[in-house]
């Protein structure tokens, strides 16, 4: 399995991206724009209460997670968790920002194939076996913090995947509409879908596995 976990856990520096000069750059998931700088206490306070929420998770699901048994779980007052998140959306859309942050880093400075090093091809076939594993450890909270359909394809964390599928296909395929075919694959990363194939059309992850990178050879031109 190419990617596993979520846990909040001391950020390394976010690597600076490695594509080619010129092409678009990556767009980092973090706090929200009324808190670009977290004092040290504040950002522990967050790590803790993001701590608290991916063990409630863990144990019962995204449905077992409210802001008051968070609240309960971190030992400090419902005040503090609306104080921090906003809402219920808020908290599980920050969880969802740390494992995309976690994400980027490995395929914008970590090791080949899934970051720089290899071709891009490579790059592109392990991106969405890493970003299939990803969604199905955490499909119950995706599904549950997926910003509404009008929102969706705005969230910096959809950007920035799609912006690094554009880069990898203009390398492969430079005369392509590049921005199209990113989005025809990023559709198949699609969590509501693979909650689909999954659970309710009973698909194992092999399947779904040789479909990308299949999909991936057919749109790239590209072997298998």
């Amino acid at each position: 399995m190419l990617y596993s976990g979520f846990m909040s856990a001391p950020e390394p520096p976010f690597p600076k991206p490695q594509e080619p000069f010129g092409t678009p750059q990556l767009l980092e998931v973090g706090p929200a724009p009324d808190e670009p700088c977290l004092r040290a206490d504040a950002a522990r306070n967050r790590a803790r209460l993001l701590d608290a929420a991916a063990r409630l998770i863990a144990e019962h699901g995204a449905a077992g997670v409210t802001m008051e048994a968070v609240a309960a779980e971190a030992g400090v007052g419902k005040g503090t968790v609306f104080r921090r998140f906003g809402d219920r959306t808020g908290l599980l859309t920050a969880l969802l920002d740390h494992s995309a942050r976690r994400l980027q880093g490995d395929f914008l400075g970590g090791p080949p194939p899934l970051g720089p090093g290899a071709e891009p091809i490579e790059r592109l076939r392990a991106f969405g076996v890493a970003v299939l594993y990803r969604a199905v450890e955490q499909l119950d909270l995706q599904l549950a913090a997926q910003p509404e359909p009008v929102r969706r394809f705005q969230h910096p964390s959809f950007k920035a995947l799609h912006t690094h599928v554009t880069v990898l296909l203009r390398q492969i395929q430079p005369d392509a509409d590049c921005d199209l075919l990113a989005r025809t694959l990023m559709a198949y990363l699609d969590p509501a879908l693979i909650h689909h194939l999954t659970r309710q059309c009973g698909m194992p992850m092999e399947r779904l596995e040789k479909g990308w990178l299949d999909l991936v050879a057919r749109v790239t031109r590209t072997a298998a």
